[in-house]
């Protein structure tokens, strides 16, 4: 740059010319290793985690980049109800962004953006889930991480010491019911899965049977002596 400035110490010096110059090490990348000098020499699928200041919520963030570009965004939040609608926003402003405008980009809520700048030093580094994935994988491929009903999984435990613990949600889906042995310990639980109970319900099925066709139970629930609803009892 013509213009740049230089102290008047530097520009009285003589010159050195410059020996060795090193290259960027080789990182691995949709089965490949590249040297990266530029955004758009970035791909790859991966996820990041982050909280906000108070730590009251915390997202995890999935990307899947091709040359340098976003080209999908998984947004999932838990713990906080502003969060969600952060998310929302986060989701329509990622996609099309090169992933350092991302990093620079307010994403509304800041544990989302503490998750974008985990992201971007795992992808950076070279340390995504498809580092050695050779093509890395199609868009599309973020949302096949929520399963069946497209539902994120979320578990929520509550428990006291003076009353013990309660299931409320775990992978399964929304607990119904805790099945309680002699000594009242939790030995199974019966549960609805929420995004396949809607899925049927959007097919035209009776909310009953929707219902109904979509609990089912884990554990030795069926052994159990004693049935609580986690929510009441």
């Amino acid at each position: 740059m013509d213009n740049m400035q230089i102290t008047h110490e530097i520009e009285n010096q003589c010159c050195v010319r410059r020996g060795v110059k090193g290259t960027p090490a080789p990182i691995p990348q949709e089965g490949m290793w590249t040297k990266c000098k530029e955004i758009k020499d970035i791909s790859g699928l991966t996820h990041g985690c982050g909280c906000c200041a108070p730590q009251q919520g915390t997202c995890k963030l999935t990307l899947n980049v091709k040359e340098g570009i976003i080209q999908e965004a998984l947004v999932e939040t838990v713990g906080c109800s502003g969060m969600t609608h952060s998310a929302a926003m986060a989701g329509e402003i990622l996609p099309g962004k090169t992933i350092l405008e991302a990093l620079n980009t307010d994403l509304v809520c800041d544990a989302i953006n503490v998750a974008m700048r985990e992201l971007f030093l795992q992808i950076v580094y070279g340390r995504t889930q498809t580092a050695f994935s050779e093509g890395g994988l199609p868009v599309g491929a973020g949302l096949e991480d929520l399963g069946k009903g497209l539902c994120s999984m979320v578990g929520t435990i509550h428990s006291t010491k003076q009353k013990g613990v309660r299931y409320l949600s775990l992978t399964e889906g929304y607990i119904l019911e805790l099945g309680l042995d002699k000594n009242d310990e939790v030995i199974g639980y019966k549960f609805i899965n929420l995004g396949k109970f809607m899925d049927a319900v959007k097919a035209g099925k009776d909310y009953k049977e929707a219902y109904e066709s979509n609990i089912k139970t884990y554990g030795r629930y069926a052994d159990a002596v004693k049935y609580i609803d986690p929510r009441k009892e």
